[in-house]
């Protein structure tokens, strides 16, 4: 038996603009569970200032306290609620969702756009497919040059209805309206081989990998999800759990966990390891740098892959926000994997030019940089 799905999911809307919304998930549990819950909220955009989370080993009852990020966003709400439902075992609705044990990968799907090159318009372009609810898996981004550039994005459909012509259109057509003249023509198609091409691992220099995967200490929107992510990686069950709002840059967090199978962790060498591990996740995983690359500046952003292999929601789309504010200009971008030997991580490459308002070379205009895109995608 399962139960309503109007029970499932409840969406409590804040009455004024500066409260949170409240969303309560209650239903039978599985592993996973919180991490899946936390990923879909970030995805669509939004911040997690406090989450309760309790279970008694066969069903779970979360609640979050979200708030837009940034603030004059639009949340689709009625789609947040279809969405998280997705992830919800056993439950008498229907959808679009694979709720089976080990779902299928979606398939990728090549979107192809010829834009007449300018400031923005990729942040402008992500934004559109965001609220499409279409993930970016990789990105390519080839400048010409007569000021036109070519903007390739590997991407997923949450809804899961690529398989309709409709569909595809639609995404198109969209993207068309929203861009107006500055979208010469764009094309949506199943990713061929040239998605395994771009699946490879980079590499990057050692002093690089040095100063981009070392150890950092910041509080930051996505911590529930880290946590989460960790637990889940290391099929750790979180019975009960508690993340409160940040008081003067810290935050209170409580923790009651057990194996997959309900019983105590015992094992001195698995607790040890439990610790270290979420201990490492408190040193802030969204890692954001600037280095020379030959004559070129580069902006260098990375955040750890879960072991499903996905990688943080909208980073992206905050790393082209904060460029976008500041009228930093894109040159290329792309999106690719770096393996260290702790783990494997996704690395977002931007190569910059150089303008008047951001002379590249400067210290503190690189400090502006690299500081913006921080408080960016912390939420702050």
């Amino acid at each position: 038996m399962g139960i309503p799905w109007d029970d499932i999911v409840v969406i409590q809307h804040a009455k004024n603009t500066n409260e949170p919304t409240v969303v309560t998930v209650n239903c039978p549990d599985k592993a996973g569970l919180g991490c899946d819950l936390c990923r879909i909220i970030l995805e669509f955009g939004l911040r997690i200032t406090r989450a309760d989370i309790s279970t008694d080993g066969r069903w779970c009852y979360i609640v979050f306290w979200v708030i837009p990020h940034p603030a004059s966003l639009t949340i689709d709400w009625e789609s947040l609620k279809t969405r998280l439902l997705s992830p919800c075992p056993s439950c008498l609705f229907s959808y679009n969702f694979n709720q089976s044990t080990n779902p299928s990968p979606p398939p990728i799907y090549l979107l192809k756009v010829w834009i007449i090159d300018q400031k923005g318009l990729l942040h402008d372009i992500n934004e559109i497919l965001c609220n499409l609810q279409l993930t970016i898996q990789r990105v390519k981004v080839m400048p010409t040059p007569d000021g036109r550039a070519l903007d390739l994005f590997f991407i997923t459909d949450e809804m899961e209805l690529f398989h309709t012509k409709k569909r595809r259109d639609d995404v198109c057509e969209h993207l068309k309206n929203a861009l107006g003249e500055m979208c010469i023509s764009s094309e949506l198609q199943l990713a061929g081989p040239e998605y395994g091409h771009l699946q490879g691992f980079s590499s990057l220099p050692p002093a690089y990998s040095e100063e981009l995967f070392g150890p950092e200490l910041l509080d930051k929107k996505g911590l529930c999800y880290d946590i989460m992510r960790i637990s889940k990686d290391s099929d750790i069950k979180v019975a009960y759990g508690r993340f409160t709002s940040s008081v003067k840059g810290f935050q209170n967090i409580d923790l009651f966990v057990q194996q997959k199978d309900g019983e105590k962790i015992l094992d001195p060498e698995r607790q040890k390891t439990l610790c270290s591990s979420l201990k490492e996740e408190m040193l802030h995983p969204l890692r954001v740098i600037i280095v020379n690359r030959g004559p070129d500046i580069e902006l260098l952003v990375a955040n750890p892959v879960e072991l499903s292999g996905k990688g943080r929601p909208r980073v992206f789309y905050d790393v082209t926000l904060a460029l976008k504010a500041l009228g930093v200009f894109i040159f290329s971008a792309e999106v690719v994997r770096h393996s260290t030997q702790e783990r494997q991580w996704e690395v977002y490459r931007f190569l910059l030019d150089e303008s008047r308002e951001f002379p590249l070379n400067s210290s503190k205009a690189r400090s502006q940089i690299v500081d913006k895109v921080r408080r960016t995608l912390m939420g702050w």
